[in-house]
């Protein structure tokens, strides 16, 4: 199977550029399936139910969560439904969850979303988390696992994929929206620190850059928010699986001015 992954989705910008790509690069790749994380798709915090369904309909089939998922709250009920998640090491209890499986390509594909610690709300240990669910999907004979892992440090994030080298097929990283030049394969397993965000290129992480700086200057926080006019950027990585193994696997960055960065994953020997 062919499946794809979108990181960062930074409000209306980011929605606009999936929009107007989406389609065209399913085709062109044959890809499977997408996933997506709606993180900051509504605003630039969280997800409205509106904005869930405008994905949906431009050929996202799951999405993923992480520390936003709860600012809108429209969407709560949403998260009883299979294919909209949110980071599994929440404690019991809490409504939804961070694992799926789904039918593609006559295989399982199970899609997990963990959440890291440093500068995280709490959560349950994320490391023991995904092990044991690894461990159970395994036990199921669902052998394609890809594993979203929003989290703020790189040193989380390396060492997620030095515990599950081998045992999954992928793990991409996401929260900072900077993307990270190091898409390997490891041990058969698909691995970047951080996918990048999908929206406004030129400012601060997708958000207009006056606040941020104001914040950087004076120490005073204050809301965020997306710019009315930007340039825009899609990330996604596309990965074939086979048998839970990554053989192959690409990055490209779309540009709103046309252009188009591909980029091979290293094959790690």
């Amino acid at each position: 199977m062919k499946i794809a992954f979108i990181g960062d989705i930074i409000g209306r910008p980011g929605r606009e550029m999936i929009q107007k790509h989406l389609p065209k690069i399913k085709e062109e790749y044959g890809v499977d399936f997408v996933i997506a994380n709606y993180e900051n798709a509504s605003h630039g915090f969280g997800l409205t139910t509106k904005n869930c369904g405008e994905l949906f309909s431009y050929g996202v089939d799951v999405m993923t969560g992480g520390n936003h998922t709860w600012d809108k709250k429209d969407i709560l009920p949403l998260l009883e439904e299979d294919n909209l998640l949110r980071p599994d090491n929440y404690p019991e209890g809490v409504v939804g969850t961070g694992c799926g499986v789904y039918d593609v390509s006559g295989e399982k594909l199970a899609v997990l979303n963990i959440m890291g610690h440093y500068g995280m709300p709490y959560v349950d240990n994320a490391f023991r988390c995904a092990q044991k669910r690894v461990e159970e999907l395994h036990n199921e004979g669902v052998k394609n696992i890809f594993l979203d892992f929003h989290a703020e440090a790189t040193s989380e994030k390396r060492a997620m994929l030095m515990l599950l080298a081998g045992k999954v097929s992928g793990i991409i990283g996401t929260h900072t929206h900077v993307s990270s030049d190091d898409f390997q394969i490891v041990s058969n397993t698909a691995y970047m620190t951080d996918m990048g965000l999908t929206g406004c290129r030129d400012n601060v992480i997708g958000m207009d850059a006056k606040q941020p700086l104001k914040q950087f200057l004076t120490g005073l926080k204050g809301h965020f928010d997306i710019p009315k006019k930007c340039k825009k950027i899609l990330q996604i990585a596309i990965m074939d699986l086979n048998e839970g193994r990554c053989t192959e696997a690409f990055k490209l960055k779309v540009f709103d001015n046309g252009n188009v960065i591909k980029t091979d994953a290293w094959i790690e020997e």
